[in-house]
Parts: structure tokens; sequence; C-alpha cells
């Protein structure tokens, strides 16, 4: 593999990152309101972007793609944001990573309706594993729970999915950080809504919740959206990306335990091998299977 023209390690990142989201969002939580740190956190994200901007004399956006950037902020931080706020508000947090975890399976049906990318039959195999280890992984002990939240959720997915679309578009004509950027300026421009809250807010704040912003907006944020970006630049197919968010359920669970004390239990340790075996399937099952043929 040649790191270097790879999408696997810039798809790795920014799992790492957003999985690190769930840890500081709840401590960040802890003072602020839920759609006032949205608005907070990419903020921050768009503050960051600013400065490289700058720096690199960023151009910007043809005027005939700045609804196509319009359509990315809004799905992809906006939309995502109050969907899955207002589902995960009325459902457990187990059925809440399962209907998200609907994105990968979603980006990759989406993609072969609009961009007639085909996934071999061992690749929708493994999509099925993994998804089968998120839900080991989020409901051996837990409770499905059956409510108008589930829609809400299924709009985040959906959100989320069409966002990952127009990642691949964007990045085929503009660099990754051009489409990082404009995605998060627009889709903070809307978010703005939420400013008088937040502005309140962040009067009363202690001192530590301006640290675990800065790790939202810089690292989960800035850096994990930019990555993404690069991943959808540098790969053949969109769901080969997406398909790295089948992670995020597991690794969130480990950086519970390294940062907020939450043990992970057996379910944890089962569902996680489960999602990785299906990794490995999704990205190596076509070469194994070519070297069993050839003997």
């Amino acid at each position: 593999m040649n790191i270097k023209n790879s999408y696997h390690p810039y798809a790795l990142i920014t799992v790492i990152f957003w999985s690190l989201a769930y840890a500081f969002t709840k401590l960040a939580l802890q003072h602020f309101s839920t759609y006032s740190l949205g608005f907070l956190r990419y903020l921050i994200a768009s503050a960051a972007m600013v400065i490289v901007a700058a720096v690199t004399k960023m151009k910007p956006p043809a005027k005939k793609d700045i609804l196509l950037f319009i359509a990315s902020g809004g799905t992809g931080f906006f939309l995502y944001m109050i969907t899955f706020n207002t589902g995960a508000a009325t459902v457990s947090s187990a059925t809440g990573s399962v209907i998200v975890a609907l994105a990968p399976v979603l980006t990759a049906i989406l993609a072969r309706m609009f961009y007639n990318e085909k996934l071999m039959k061992y690749q929708w195999i493994s999509i099925a594993v993994q998804f089968a280890g998120v839900v080991v992984l989020t409901m051996l002990n837990s409770v499905f729970s059956v409510n108008s939240g589930i829609i809400w959720l299924f709009g985040a997915a959906i959100s989320l999915s069409v966002y990952n679309l127009l990642q691949r578009k964007l990045t085929k004509t503009y660099s990754s950080l051009q489409t990082a950027a404009y995605s998060i300026f627009f889709g903070t421009l809307m978010l703005a809504v939420f400013s008088p809250t937040a502005v309140r807010e962040i009067r009363t704040a202690p001192p530590e919740q301006f640290l675990y912003i800065g790790i939202l907006g810089i690292f989960t944020s800035a850096i994990a959206y930019l990555t993404w970006s690069k991943a959808f630049s540098k790969a053949k197919e969109t769901s080969v990306v997406s398909n790295y968010m089948f992670l995020t359920p597991f690794l969130t669970s480990l950086f519970s335990f390294i940062i907020l004390g939450e043990a992970p239990d057996t379910a944890t340790f089962i569902g996680g091998a489960i999602i990785l075996i299906g990794i490995f399937m999704f990205n190596f099952g076509g070469t194994m299977a070519q070297k069993i043929k050839n003997g």
C-alpha cells in the first residue's frame, strides 16, 4: 500500500477524532446546552479554517458551486446536528448508535444510485458484518427504544450520507482544504441562529470548558473534516471511505473509558472484534480471495 496516495490514514484519523468528540461533548454539556455547543464548536473550527485560508491564500469557490457548498454545510453540520440531537434526546444511546450506523450503508446505496459506484459481493457482506458488530456492541446489554426519535435519527443518517456524497463530488474540483473549509463556513453560518444562547452561556463558563470547546472545534471538527475530505479526494469510491464510520462506536467506547472512566463491557469487545473483522474483509477480502483462487 502506498501510504502517500492512500485514503486509509486520513479516514482513520477522522474516525479517531470523531470518536473523541463524544467524551469531550459530554464534558462540555455539563455547562453548555446542546445547540449552543454545536455553534461554538464549529465557530472555533471556522476560525481555525480562516487562519489557514489566509496563510495559504485559499481561493474562493466558483459562483456555480456555492449552492453545493451550502448544501454540504447544511447537511453535514446544521441538519445533522439538529436531527441527531433531537432524536438522541428521546431514545437510548444504544438505539441512536445503531440508527446512525446506517450512514455508511445509506452512503453506499446512494453512491450506487447517483454515481454508479459498484461494490463487490464480499464488500456488501462485510458491510452487513460491520453493522452486526455495531448492533452487538451497543445493544447486547441494552434495550432498543422505539419512538419518534428514530425518525429524527434516521434523518441524521441520511444527512450524513448526503454530506458524504457532496464531499466526494466537491473534492473532484476543489482541494480537500477548500472543500472542508467552505462546508464548515456555511454550516457555521446556519448554526449562528443559536448564537444568542451561546453568548449567554459562555459568559459564565468555567476555564476548563474553553479547553473542551477548543478540542471539539480544532481536532474533532476542523482537522477531522479536513482529513475526511482528503480521504474522499484520494479514494476511487465514496463507500470505501464512509465504511470507516463503522469504527466510531467501538472507538467511542474505548475513549470514554480512557477519558470519562466509563468501563467497556463484554459487548464492546465482542462487537468491536466483529467490526474490525468486517473492515478487514471490506478492504482485503478481494485480495485474499484472489490469492486463494490462484493457489
